[in-house]
């Protein structure tokens, strides 16, 4: 198949299930790698720690604020590219200087080394996930998107996962910088999959539109199509209401997945090994299902009341909300893991449905934008302070707490999950309404 703008705008485009469905792997393959190579960190927070002589607060920085402020803001004039060039072209380059810059993790001197090479890191991740959500729209119609995009999100925890396992056997093993190497690597490889054996889906596809000319590229242009995008997130209630929601729940997600491995090691006196193994089983195994389930109940629950494609994450987190309490309250190592895994699996339920629901309700010619406006948001708050806020806190209740500051830190965090839960039920509501 062509893959030229010319060919686009003028030659209809056949894409076979069996095509879509391999596009879909590989974009997944993608979001895999960025997950591996941005969450490697978090099972490494106590080597590098221990080894440069650094404070929570600094570790925070480094898996929140270096990565994300870069990461979020990046994604905007990148996702606006995207919007208007190959969509594929920006994920393969995109790839590379992640995969490139993870690597060079291995090879700092110190705090600041460091921070540099995890802001490389930021920035080549910015390029992939809004780029990759406009395909995916664009290969899978409405009433099948949440499952689509659920898939996608399995990247999240296949990838978590592979950094725990990985990285804690590699450090154990080798230390902590070859770590960086193995999970490094593996994306070049991939960008070069993505690269030659994609195509750019015609925009608009899915949806029996038929295809557009792409926009022109210059300031002027870049500036109202992003004022027109913002606006559009907020004046939709719906949009409005998942991107709030959304971004407080990541907010608690990211910095419990940061520093999910040193509270194990700290409060429950576990080996980094036997941590990497743990986590890599429960968030690999019950993040991955919880995903899954997430994303299938909202479009068959959906289909019979539209609310349910939102309130189905309400419930969600509502139902969660006890079992977090109970994990960290609780002392008892056996009775705390398996309190972990269900936590876990609820937790996932929001991936699917609030991807789906932002690309649904986005003009077709922003959707690369709107779904970077949100990643902007929900990772400057999310991703930027949540693991740096914990680690804040956790500073400042060591005098009173000791090693167990961590514990009550990610505990104080966690209610935030409730917040976003009402917004989820409010988005709902507002889908009832049907969109003018």
């Amino acid at each position: 198949m062509a893959d030229t703008t010319t060919a686009q705008a003028s030659t209809p485009v056949t894409i076979s299930p069996a095509y879509r469905r391999y596009a879909l792997f590989v974009l997944l393959l993608a979001y895999i790698s960025s997950y591996v190579d941005r969450q490697i960190m978090g099972i490494l927070v106590e080597p590098i720690r221990l080894e440069f002589d650094l404070t929570d607060t600094q570790m925070g920085f480094l898996g929140g604020i270096a990565f994300g402020i870069f990461y979020a803001t990046l994604g905007i004039p990148i996702a606006f590219l995207a919007d208007r060039l190959n969509r594929r072209n920006i994920i393969a380059l995109a790839i590379t200087v992640w995969s490139a810059m993870t690597v060079a993790c291995a090879f700092v001197t110190g705090f600041w080394t460091l921070a540099f090479a995890r802001i490389g890191v930021g920035v080549g991740e910015a390029g992939s996930s809004p780029p990759s959500h406009s395909m995916i729209a664009d290969l899978y119609p409405e009433h099948q998107r949440s499952g689509a995009l659920a898939i996608y999100a399995l990247g999240i925890y296949v990838g978590i996962m592979l950094g725990f396992l990985v990285g804690a056997y590699v450090a154990t093993e080798y230390g902590w910088r070859a770590a960086f190497v193995v999970v490094g690597l593996p994306g070049i490889l991939i960008a070069l999959i993505v690269r030659f054996t994609l195509i750019e889906p015609p925009r608009g596809h899915s949806d029996g539109l038929a295809p557009t000319a792409r926009g022109p590229i210059n300031f002027v242009v870049a500036r109202q199509q992003i004022r027109a995008a913002f606006a559009h997130l907020w004046r939709d209630k719906v949009s409005r209401h998942v991107v709030i929601g959304v971004t407080l729940i990541s907010f608690v997600g990211y910095g419990g997945a940061y520093w999910g491995a040193a509270f194990f090691m700290r409060s429950h006196n576990m080996t980094m090994f036997e941590v990497g193994i743990y986590l890599a089983a429960v968030v690999g195994i019950a993040g991955v299902i919880g995903a899954l389930v997430g994303g299938q109940l909202a479009d068959r629950l959906g289909s019979r009341d539209v609310r349910w494609k939102m309130w189905i994450v309400a419930l969600a987190k509502v139902l969660a909300a006890p079992l977090v309490l109970w994990f960290f309250l609780e002392f008892d190592s056996t009775i705390a893991l398996i309190v972990y895994v269900p936590t876990v699996l609820l937790g996932a339920f929001y991936l699917g449905p609030s991807f789906a629901i932002i690309q649904s309700r986005a003009p077709v010619h922003m959707r690369a934008l709107c779904s970077a406006i949100m990643l902007f948001i929900l990772n400057i708050i999310g991703l930027g302070l949540g693991p740096q806020l914990v680690g804040v806190f956790s500073d400042l209740m060591a005098p009173t707490y000791g090693a167990e500051s961590l514990r009550y830190a990610l505990l104080i965090l966690s209610f935030i999950n409730i917040w976003g839960a009402w917004h989820y039920f409010r988005a709902g509501k507002a889908l009832a309404v049907r969109k003018g």
